[in-house]
């Protein structure tokens, strides 16, 4: 079973819920004390502020859209408050300006629901669409600040797989709308890649085949033999596949072709 097989608005309460959950425990690394100076090891251009005045922007950002039911892309700069609080290095301030990004974005998402129409730079241009994206987007931005803090990271199994599910809809969307990008050298015949999650429940597809076709990348759920194989348990899998985790690294193997898994995630990624 997979997020995207429930019912659309049982799929956005799910969604407006998590964004809630994982709010609050970035939140709580906000306050735990942790140096907001320190350099994010997963994303070393930003400290552990900058990284979570971004986040809290990105949420800003989509919930402006989602309220204004915008056509078109919005310029960050016509957000209220889109930078954060003006002091620096101030948790508290912080923590509130967090705590009231999350409130208003969570009522505009639950009065918009699901389906209606909004503005986005995605194969879906719907309320909906944003729920998922910043859902996601909360998760890997919070094991970011969460390893930078040297704090334990968990994400619910139903999270953590649609989180895969989505990044592979990423990496096909940009194959075809960014000719450019890097995710372009992802094809040719005869290449494919195995993600194995020893861990996940029963009622949680957590398994998945990925092709390197000559026509894009095609993905699905399942147990197939692939040129390379990725196991381990399910968020220890989806950190390395986003990057946050080395893969050969603590509680993961890697079988098979290693400079192919390479290959893939130098270049699975978009803009």
């Amino acid at each position: 079973m997979t997020l995207r097989t429930r019912e659309p608005q049982a799929r956005h309460d799910r969604y407006c819920a998590e964004i809630e959950h994982q709010l609050r425990q970035l939140r709580d690394v906000v306050t735990s004390g942790a140096n907001l100076s320190a350099t994010v090891p997963t994303c070393p251009d930003w400290t552990l502020e900058q990284l979570v005045r971004h986040t809290g922007g990105s949420l800003r950002w989509v919930e402006h859209n989602v309220r204004t039911r915008a056509e078109e892309e919005v310029p960050e700069e016509r957000v209220p408050l889109y930078d954060g609080p003006e002091k620096q290095g101030d948790p508290a301030e912080l923590d509130a300006w967090l705590a009231r990004t999350g409130e208003e974005l969570l009522a505009t998402l639950r009065e918009a629901g699901p389906e209606t129409p909004v503005w986005s730079w995605g194969w879906e241009r719907t309320a909906g669409f944003w729920a998922r994206r910043m859902t996601h987007e909360l998760v890997v931005h919070r094991a970011d600040a969460t390893l930078a803090a040297g704090l334990p990271y968990e994400v619910a199994p139903e999270i953590a797989a649609d989180a895969i599910d989505e990044w592979l809809e990423i990496v096909e969307f940009a194959q075809g709308t960014e000719p450019d990008d890097a995710v372009a050298e992802l094809r040719g015949p005869g290449r494919s890649i195995h993600l194995h999650a020893t861990d996940a429940p029963a009622d949680v597809t957590a398994e998945w085949f990925i092709e390197l076709t000559e026509e894009g990348v095609r993905w699905g759920h399942g147990h197939e033999k692939a040129t390379v194989a990725l196991r381990g348990p399910l968020t220890d899998v989806l950190l390395a596949f986003y990057r946050r985790l080395p893969p050969d690294g603590g509680r993961l193997e890697v079988l098979g072709d290693r400079e192919l898994l390479d290959f893939w995630l130098e270049r699975a990624t978009f803009g």
